[in-house]
């Protein structure tokens, strides 16, 4: 493109009534284009995470700082945003800081086909508009846009503020979560709770006291904000998840603790004495949630501890078991899920607390996770944090898109899983791939540490004697094994109750065969029910009420071919140590992928 068409392109005068006029601006350029002079990396703070740019931008009459929401960075990071280029400013945010005006570009288009072209133009600073007294409502007190802070009167730091759309609420103009920041002293927000916390106590020697956090959302990101004391009991109940609320300083605003929040934000808010909020009548403007999701295929790519946004099918749903803190004793409840998408991948995610205890969805449900925690301990797997949110068949195109997937041909599927291709093997150092069993046996995996292995083979005979085990249902239990009083309860001696039925778990014995030899291995509760297709209970079941149809799901399961991943560990029996197999997890065998590395290993040896 020349440069004279590039030049009629932009949106000439643009700057100056975006400063000065919101309204006016909103009706001549809505989507102004102007030219980006710059493109310059702040240093972040030592305690700041996540990255900030600052721009320079034309008009092609004046130029003018911007600063590139951290919502935006994508056009950096796709290599599209380049000093010289043009783009459409699709949303932004103008401020005035300390006699300096900054635009805060919040959604931003490069238009690629205008090409990049040197400087049009002679464009001069955009010079501040003279300060207003300092009481009006929508005024704000900040630094300098780089800058260091600097002790200053009120007086000084009072500045005024532009938005556009100029949504107001009492007077006040709507600003953007994206904008929040300690620069921004009086502002209003009008935002949707999409995470409230539970009260959380703490007693220390120097007092003791309690607080509450909600997420909050509108168009232009999301921040966290948290409510102490008072605070707490002022706005708990009033806050609910899903409704939208207009929030007013005084707020405190300080660096995100990032350790105890999942959202994208540098900043996160305190909830002070004087915060105004007030539940909006319109409810429908704000957007209910906003996700960035990672498929399952490509947590592989995903480096332990970040946080993802994760939709499935769900596949399979655990029973609650409880765990132990080591830190202070507390036990925690969890539930562990299994889901699945159309990339053919599966995965586990585990459910804490009252997520876990309440968890009613029915397997083949869509699930949408926001904020959850990656682990590669044995494959990679999923934590939902205290801060994350499930939705239980969101209303969203990702939704729509793959439960129709599901219906269609998703059922039938066989799906990989991250633990079966992660090297479980890398805590003992050995390199984790596909042995025979002739090479387990011969290199005596497990007779000196622990060792982990992947074998391809057929089951060749399932024990039927003693499958499974009758443990306790209770949920703080741990599954522990119940005995049989005689009138047809079973007694728990950890829990002292007698139970009328007992929840059955697997403990059962394969032998496994390949080309090379056979092997025995041990199944428990989730990887058996995988291979046996059905749960511990209903075989139970069947086996008292229906033998042949018993037998028949044995039969079934015998000359079946799966990829198990196991555990070799060394076990004495007396003075007898005796070396046990253990599958950690098993899928069926992808024959169509199996057939196209089998052909690319032959053209390899052809190669040769």
């Amino acid at each position: 493109m020349s440069a004279d068409a590039a030049s009629g392109a932009l949106s000439r005068g643009a700057l100056e009534i975006i400063f000065n006029d919101a309204s006016k601006a909103s009706k001549l350029f809505p989507v102004p284009v102007l030219q980006v002079l710059q493109v310059k990396q702040m240093n972040p703070s030592a305690q700041a995470a996540g990255e900030r740019w600052r721009l320079v931008v034309s008009d092609g009459h004046h130029y003018v700082q911007s600063m590139l929401a951290t919502g935006a960075n994508k056009v950096i990071h796709e290599g599209k945003l380049e000093r010289g280029c043009l783009a459409r400013i699709k949303q932004y945010q103008p401020n005035n800081l300390k006699g300096k005006n900054i635009l805060v570009i919040l959604d931003i288009e490069v238009c690629e086909d205008l090409g990049i072209h040197e400087k049009i133009g002679e464009p001069t600073a955009m010079d501040a508009a003279p300060q207003p007294a300092p009481a009006a409502d929508n005024a704000i007190s900040g630094n300098d846009f780089y800058g260091a802070k600097k002790e200053e009167s009120k007086s000084q730091v009072k500045q005024t503020m532009a938005s556009r759309p100029a949504a107001t609420h009492g007077g006040a103009t709507i600003h953007p979560i994206e904008g929040i920041s300690p620069f921004t002293h009086k502002w209003t927000i009008k935002a949707r709770v999409t995470v409230k916390s539970d009260i959380k106590t703490w007693h220390k020697s120097t007092g003791e006291g309690k607080l509450f956090s909600v997420n909050l959302l509108d168009e232009s990101g999301e921040i966290k904000a948290t409510g102490f004391n008072d605070q707490c009991d002022a706005f708990y109940d009033l806050l609910q998840e899903g409704s939208v609320y207009y929030i007013s300083t005084p707020c405190r605003v300080q660096l995100a603790k990032k350790q105890f929040s999942n959202l994208p934000n540098d900043y996160e808010i305190t909830f002070e004495r004087e915060t105004v909020i007030e539940k909006a009548d319109d409810q429908s403007s704000v957007p209910q949630m906003k996700f960035n999701f990672c498929n399952i295929q490509a947590l592989q790519d995903v480096e332990k501890d970040n946080t993802v946004d994760v939709i499935g099918i769900l596949k399979e749903v655990g029973e609650v078991s409880e765990i132990i803190s080591k830190k202070d004793g507390r036990p925690f409840q969890k539930r562990e899920l299994t889901l699945v998408d159309d990339t053919g991948y599966s995965v586990r995610v585990t459910v804490w607390g009252k997520i876990a205890n309440n968890f009613d969805a029915q397997p083949e449900s869509v699930v949408a996770f926001k904020g959850t925690k990656v682990s590669d301990f044995g494959g990679k797997s999923l934590s939902l944090l205290s801060s994350g949110t499930m939705s239980l068949d969101p209303d969203i195109p990702d939704a729509h898109k793959l439960k129709g997937w599901y219906d269609s041909a998703g059922r039938t599927n066989t799906f990989a899983s991250h633990q079966n291709m992660a090297s479980m093997g890398g805590a003992t150092g050995r390199k984790d791939e596909i042995l025979t069993i002739r090479k387990v046996k011969d290199d005596n995996l497990g007779h000196d540490d622990a060792a982990y292995f992947s074998i391809k083979a057929t089951i060749v005979f399932a024990k039927q004697e003693s499958f499974s085990y009758p443990a306790c249902p209770g949920p703080n239990c741990n599954n522990k094994k119940v005995t049989p009083l005689g009138d047809g309860t079973f007694q728990c001696e950890k829990c002292n109750i007698a139970h009328e039925k007992p929840n059955h778990r697997y403990i059962l014995s394969l032998n496994v065969a390949d080309f090379t030899n056979h092997q025995w291995l041990t199944c428990f509760d989730e990887t058996a029910r995988i291979v046996m297709g059905m749960d511990a209970n209903e075989l139970n079941e069947l086996r008292e009420n229906d033998y042949v149809a018993f037998q028949e799901v044995f039969d079934a399961a015998t000359l079946k071919k799966f990829h198990f991943r196991c555990r070799a560990k060394t076990d004495n029996f007396g003075d007898t140590p005796k070396v046990r197999y253990q599958v950690m997890s098993v899928t069926p065998i992808d024959f169509k992928a199996e057939g196209e590395r089998l052909h690319e290993l032959i053209q390899q040896l052809e190669a040769m």
